[in-house]
């Protein structure tokens, strides 16, 4: 696969304040009716995108915000989710909610099968384009929504236009951690298959190496037993020693539990998500024909972490079929201190224009 063979080299994307234009410009045409679909949670980033969207569109702005429900959760999280609901009434847009059951009562995790079976109630035709907001979803519930829209917008006999947008704040990030569930599982729409032949083919794990995540990254090594490790490290980077401090941190697991070469290390622009997609489709173009002969190779993705590189390995997964593997979070700890000293100039933004009229020509090629 060269580059003019991967289905998104040549996207469309934006980037912070390109990103507010191109919401101003291409959505304030009239022929424009708009579904959003996002996170209604206690995540402040959940109401940007919409607010500007809100502020375009108007009434021709339908928004579905998604509540993740997990069990017992802190009420400084309840009532910050309710401050943003508040917030979202406000807008001059409609508005739904979904309330999706991450887990069963006996704590299996069914985000991925409530969400899917949830939005196959939406008739996309309604609208001439779709923007799902990653900024406050877990990926447990974006990666199936975004297949199961992409999918339906591909299959459709209406033109619709598909985006991806997401609010991206390291800092943020850092200040909200989880309580992780005790397995490991597969994202929905994105399970390792269990065919005849599938085991034996060379597992190569890509996982996004993040602050605070090494106990989960360690639990989906040992539960997926790779044999081989690319760990995802992020440079270029706004902290340009970001990458070398995360290895120093994972150093032992590197050296001695994964037994990772550093020629495997995978660097990736941290605010570009085109980046990591390129580069992951190259890597699984290269193995292919390597372990041909020996049964095949299998990319497996972990996207934990940095939102803006998750949005490039969910691109991947979609193009390459790649499975994609997790650790759920039972419940999250917030360091509101942090969070309230956010301001709106430290954020990140980036649209990608995944699917429609931009790409009429590849419309039923892909």
């Amino acid at each position: 696969m060269n580059g003019r063979d991967m289905r998104w080299n040549f996207c469309i994307e934006h980037y912070n304040n390109e990103v507010f234009q191109f919401y101003s410009q291409y959505f304030s045409e009239k022929r424009h009716r708009c579904l959003f679909i996002g996170g209604a949670g206690f995540d402040p980033r959940s109401i940007i995108l919409l607010r500007e969207l809100s502020l375009v569109m108007g009434e021709r702005l339908h928004a579905m915000l998604i509540r993740e429900e997990r069990p017992d959760p802190d009420p400084e999280l309840v009532k910050r989710a309710k401050k943003n609901v508040e917030e979202a009434n406000n807008m001059s847009c409609s508005i739904e909610f979904l309330e999706i059951n991450i887990f069963a009562d006996d704590n299996a995790v069914v985000g991925g099968i409530n969400i899917s079976n949830s939005i196959k109630n939406i008739d996309i035709t309604d609208y001439t384009d779709i923007v799902i907001d990653l900024s406050a979803l877990s990926v447990g519930v974006s990666f199936p929504v975004v297949s199961y829209i992409y999918e339906s917008a591909k299959s459709s006999n209406k033109l619709i236009n598909v985006h991806l947008s997401v609010v991206s704040n390291d800092e943020l990030d850092s200040s909200i951690s989880s309580t992780p569930i005790d397995r490991v599982t597969d994202i929905r729409g994105f399970s390792i298959p269990n065919l005849m032949g599938e085991g034996e083919k060379a597992k190569l794990w890509l996982p996004l190496m993040s602050t605070g995540k090494k106990g989960i990254l360690n639990r989906i090594h040992a539960s997926e037993e790779p044999h081989d490790t690319c760990p995802i490290f992020p440079f270029p980077s706004e902290d340009p020693k970001k990458g070398d401090k995360l290895a120093i941190s994972f150093l032992t697991e590197l050296e001695s539990d994964w037994e990772v070469d550093p020629r495997n290390f995978v660097f990736a622009d941290e605010k570009r998500p085109l980046d990591i997609y390129r580069t992951i489709m190259r890597i699984d173009e290269e193995r292919q024909p390597v372990f041909e002969t020996f049964g095949g190779s299998m990319l497996i993705l972990s996207p934990l972490g940095n939102r803006m590189l998750a949005i490039g390995m969910l691109m991947a997964a979609l193009e390459g079929k790649y499975p994609v593997v997790y650790v759920e979070a039972l419940e999250y700890h917030v360091d509101w201190s942090k969070v309230d000293a956010m301001s709106i100039k430290d954020i990140e933004t980036a649209h990608v224009w995944l699917y429609g009229e931009a790409y009429q020509t590849d419309r039923r090629n892909s």
